[in-house]
């Protein structure tokens, strides 16, 4: 049995490819396997989970108060 060191990377199973197109395939190959995954979007936050939503303005006292509290400012 033949050391990994001995055995050819790529082996052509079908055909004759030139220098250049074997040049063109390792190029290739070794691109893609060079490539890190992608990594994915971070998960989008529920509006819910928001800590800004516990945060508010200070009610209005007076006449025409209540009112004034249904509306947003």
């Amino acid at each position: 049995m033949s050391a990994p060191e001995d055995r050819p990377l790529l082996r052509v199973v079908k055909g004759a490819p030139d220098d250049y197109q074997l040049a063109a395939l390792t190029a290739v190959i070794a691109g893609l396997a060079s490539v890190s995954p992608a990594e994915d979007k971070a998960a989008r936050r529920s509006e819910w989970a928001n800590p800004a939503r516990r945060v508010r303005r200070p009610l209005q006292h007076g006449p025409g108060a209540w009112r004034a509290s249904g509306f947003p400012g």
